[in-house]
């Protein structure tokens, strides 16, 4: 009985393999962030289809109690659905569980315990076994473990249920902020966690830690910035791995079950837009890395850039798929990325499945770096995101703006996708905003059809020196030197903020008082991550600097010439890394579509179907055709023929037609739904739930709001 059992395992394990595994979510359930470990959003639900999509109504709406008025606001987050419960998070990182079918609350975790919350989540993981089942999600530096039955922290779990990030990187935990934006993926009893690290020089590295989820202690770590004696760490200088942070998971990951095999996306090295610090092709930034779920060994990596200079992070977990190819099957995996390629890798190898080529790149001239000479492309699939913007692609809609932006290109450049920073400022398309972002694609894995939002909105970051050195600047001048070291890259070197994702900090007074910035720099909120590592004494002397409680125009304040400067104390930050590049009226300089829904069928690679993703209701009125917008959160897709999707500035939600891009229904939400939708099926009826948190210029938010047949 034995032998036969074990033969009917073997030719189980085989047949799977023949056609990769089975899609993940098969039945009622949305049990994992993007729906399934395979990262595909995809459900083979079908009872909403294209025939009766149009009659979609509102079934429910839950709103967070916690945020209400001006405090609502921001919510990225992708509910799990196990059974009747739905899994959610409020924007001030409460976790509620609610009744799937009526949004009755049945219970709610507070991590702040009353006291005022913040923090990003795009996503909680679940865990069970057995009659045990937890939740396991990140707020601020804490992992926290939650019973996932009663909302009580498991004790057994780290220190009284959570466990601090900011240990076991090998560095002072006091000097770190590390945090996590969207969740880690479990495996068996272990939960793989990625990390945000933050921009700066000072940023913590990006190791992958396996926590074991019954105590919390650290099953295996993987050091994407690879130290003495590990494969990679020869393409940094030597003692980088002691000081450079970044390459960090901050996007997710897929997990492949049936091989056991956990895929990492890594982000850039710090800081994003200089490298002088970090010479050589900085393993394992910017990859797809394959490890061994079990153990953290590595058995292949690919890199998507080079000593990247972009911020051309890989944002979201790649998507794992079968297609097929020259009447071949092969189990593949497909990344997209914000340079708007998209990667498509054998699953089990990491070779190529369709041409990658290394092709010349031009070379930075900024002092103290070392460009790297060459970059990846890809030359199938195409590019979902514009990588180009010539005088023929400027923006007819405003003719008048044409001789200002034209005077901008040609001062710019616009050689390649690849276009290296500099201090006159150099034309990024798609930019550090993508491209793709966190929303990701979704995919119909066996089908190996990919659909993916994006961006085609150029931006102009602009380089400045500044001296690393602090004794140059003396006391008077460290409130501004902490400024820029920690905060211009965002908010501006002269605080003007980056609109629309960035806030402005002028006039701050007039929104809020220096105790809630203090408060603000120590907890961190929505992107903005904490820096509780530097000291209460440098958190005052920065909000000093922003309510214009020092001088200004003192020498200090003087714009560095970096010839100057001896280049081993260079440091280069942007101050516009992430601001668009804009007519007037606060359109893209760029012509339409600014936004777009684009199908992949990755059997050819090649691109199916490409559409406008969110229209401007005052260019509607004057007869313009929908130009897209922003998008942020992503898509998901199902058994009955539909793509689900928010993401825009329009507030709209859509159903769109997967094999054509047709609209074939839309309804406008409370406010943005930047997050990316669930389907699920409770007591025979499907529902399709999504966040509206709002802001990105749309009002904030606090609602979850579901939809069915009537």
């Amino acid at each position: 009985m034995k032998n036969s059992s074990f033969w009917i395992s073997v030719f189980v394990s085989l047949l799977l393999a023949g056609c990769g595994q089975e899609p993940e979510n098969q039945g009622a359930s949305w049990d994992s962030y993007k729906g399934g470990k395979d990262a595909n959003s995809y459900s083979s639900l079908s009872q909403i289809n294209r025939d009766n999509v149009h009659q979609l109504e509102v079934a429910w709406t839950f709103s967070a109690t916690d945020a209400t008025g001006e405090e609502k606001g921001r919510i990225e987050h992708n509910p799990i659905i196990v059974g009747r419960h739905m899994y959610l998070l409020s924007p001030r990182l409460k976790l509620f569980a609610i009744d799937a079918a009526t949004a009755e609350e049945i219970w709610m975790f507070d991590p702040f315990e009353g006291t005022q919350g913040a923090g990003l989540s795009r996503g909680i993981a679940y865990w069970e076994e057995g009659s045990e089942a937890r939740i396991l999600y990140s707020v601020g530096k804490d992992l926290y473990s939650i019973n996932a039955h009663t909302g009580q922290p498991d004790s057994a779990f780290g220190e009284g249920g959570k466990v601090n990030l900011n240990y076991g990187l090998g560095r002072d935990p006091a000097s770190l902020s590390v945090s996590a934006s969207s969740p880690g993926i479990v495996h068996k009893n272990l939960l793989i966690m990625g990390s945000t690290t933050g921009e700066g020089y000072d940023a913590a590295p990006g190791h992958v830690r396996a926590y074991d989820v019954h105590t919390g202690e650290i099953a295996w770590t993987f050091h994407t910035i690879p130290q003495p004696g590990e494969f990679g760490n020869d393409t940094w200088p030597k003692e980088a791995y002691k000081t450079t942070g970044g390459a960090n998971v901050w996007g997710g990951m897929s997990l492949d079950q049936m091989r056991e095999i956990v895929y990492l996306p890594t982000g850039s090295a710090a800081y994003d837009f200089y490298g002088g610090n970090r010479e050589g092709e900085n393993l394992f930034a910017n990859c797809i890395i394959a490890l061994d779920a079990n153990t953290g060994e590595r058995l292949w990596h690919f890199q998507t850039v080079h000593h990247d200079l972009w911020d051309y992070d890989l944002p979201c977990p790649p998507n794992l798929i079968t297609i097929e190819k020259e009447g071949q099957k092969i189990n593949a995996l497909a990344q997209v990325s914000k340079n708007g390629f998209v990667y498509v890798l054998d699953r089990e190898t990491g070779e190529p499945v369709f041409p990658i080529e290394e092709r010349p790149v031009p070379a930075s001239d900024l002092i103290g770096e070392v460009s790297w000479p060459t970059q990846p492309v890809p030359v199938k699939p195409p590019p979902f995101s514009r990588q180009a913007f010539t005088d023929a692609d400027l923006n007819y809609l405003k003719e008048e703006d044409r001789p200002i932006v034209e005077a901008r290109l040609e001062a710019a450049g616009n050689e390649t996708v690849f276009n290296p920073p500099s201090t006159e400022g150099s034309l990024m398309i798609p930019g550090a905003n993508g491209g793709a972002n966190w929303g990701g694609a979704a995919a119909d894995p066996e089908q190996g059809i990919l659909f993916i939002n994006s961006h085609n909105w150029p931006t102009l970051p602009k380089m400045q020196a500044i001296s690393n050195d602090v004794a140059e600047m003396g006391d008077t001048g460290l409130p501004r030197r902490l400024y820029r070291k920690n905060c211009a890259s965002c908010h501006g070197v002269n605080r003007e903020g980056q609109h629309p994702t960035i806030p402005g900090l002028l006039n701050l007074e007039e929104r809020m008082n220096e105790s809630g910035v203090m408060a603000l720099l120590k907890n961190g909120k929505g992107l903005m991550p904490s820096f509780a590592h530097l000291s209460e004494k440098n958190r005052k002397r920065i909000v000093n600097y922003i309510f214009d409680k020092i001088e200004k125009s003192s020498p200090q304040e003087v714009v560095i010439e970096p010839e100057s400067l001896d280049p081993q104390s260079i440091r280069y930050i942007s101050a516009n890394g992430y601001a668009f590049l804009n007519s007037d009226e606060g359109y893209p300089a760029i012509s339409p579509p600014w936004g777009t829904l684009t199908a992949y069928d990755l059997n050819a690679g090649e691109i199916a179907w490409q559409v406008p993703l969110g229209e401007y209701e005052e260019l509607r009125e004057k007869g313009i055709p929908p130009t897209g917008t922003l998008n942020w959160g992503g898509p998901a897709v199902t058994a009955g023929g539909l793509v689900f999707i928010a993401a825009t500035q329009d507030q709209m939600f859509r159903a769109f037609d997967r094999a054509t891009g047709e609209v074939l229904w839309e309804t406008k939400l409370p406010t943005g739904g930047f997050a990316s939708p669930s389907v699920y099926e409770v007591d025979g009826k499907q529902y399709v739930v999504i966040a509206c948190g709002g802001t990105r210029d749309t009002p904030a938010g606090n609602q979850y709001v579901a939809f069915s047949l009537p």
